[in-house]
């Protein structure tokens, strides 16, 4: 089956199959300026940088007035969630805990705020946008922001130093073990800037990129009447199938054409191509 026909049967309803809504997001109108992060060099020079954990979350950033999505979407919580928060920005993640990313996107994609759910969310806030000065200084103002706000749905992400790679390959395997996904580096001489650098790092053991439906691929055998792979594009403008990965349920409800998805993968080919790309989860805009 062609790539045009692909796109084709992806944009209609297979035999009762309903694809997925796309994620319930209020358009704002602006996109956040957040600082965004490159990937983990051994060569880094360790001694520059602070490090916490990487929450498997979805990124949030408070502009002082509402609650914004990495795309500028407004995010809905409960009223009382965002009660008392300063008119300063927040940089943070919305998190329920490791290995619990499928029901915090439930919980933010609901049609309306489901308040039970959302008692089970933290705003874990890891800096401060607005606030003059190097990384340094704005993690501790943000600890003084934190103890303000006073509410235990919103913690400061606690920040470590290590001595070594040693130390740093032992603490990601400890995160790794217990289901976490991997770790944060931030350069504390840093300025809080919307731009990509090596200001800000994430180091895991698996490369991760994403990549845009663009099609569906029919299932065969028990996957008959479901989606078999997903077509998508990479940001490098690279076409390939991702099937591996995907629960039943997506297979049956898949990410929407057009929707941005992360995939996980272990290096390229000589052409490119990610080697063992699996399916990770669809991206919250």
């Amino acid at each position: 089956m062609s790539a045009l026909s692909l796109r084709t049967w992806g944009a209609l309803t297979l035999a009762g199959l309903s694809l997925s809504a796309a994620p319930r997001l209020l358009l704002a109108a602006d996109t956040p300026p957040l600082m965004l992060a490159n990937s983990f060099s051994p060569h880094t020079v360790l001694a520059n940088y602070w490090i916490s954990e990487k929450l498997d979350g979805v990124r949030a950033y408070w502009d002082g007035k509402r609650l914004l999505s990495r795309s500028g979407n407004a995010i809905e919580p409960p009223a009382w969630f965002t009660a008392g928060w300063p008119e300063q920005p927040l940089d943070g993640e919305l998190w329920i805990g490791r290995g619990q990313f499928a029901a915090l996107s439930g919980t933010v994609r609901q049609l309306q705020a489901d308040d039970s759910a959302w008692r089970k969310v933290h705003f874990m806030v890891y800096d401060l946008p607005a606030w003059p000065g190097d990384f340094n200084r704005r993690d501790q103002q943000l600890s003084e922001v934190i103890k303000a706000i006073n509410q235990p749905w919103v913690q400061h992400v606690e920040q470590q130093r290590v001595n070594n790679l040693e130390e740093l390959h032992t603490w990601l395997a400890n995160v790794e073990r217990e289901g976490g996904e991997g770790l944060m580096l931030k350069r504390g001489e840093s300025l809080y800037h919307a731009s990509r650098s090596d200001d800000l790092l994430k180091y895991k053991r698996h490369q991760d990129a994403e990549a845009e439906v663009i099609g569906y691929i029919p299932g065969k055998g028990k996957y008959t009447g479901m989606v078999g792979a997903l077509l998508v594009r990479n940001q490098a403008g690279l076409e390939f199938r991702l099937g591996s990965g995907l629960s039943d349920a997506e297979r049956r409800e898949p990410p929407p054409l057009g929707s941005q998805i992360t995939y996980r993968y272990d290096g390229t080919t000589k052409t490119g191509v990610p080697r063992f790309a699996r399916f990770l989860r669809m991206r919250i805009e």
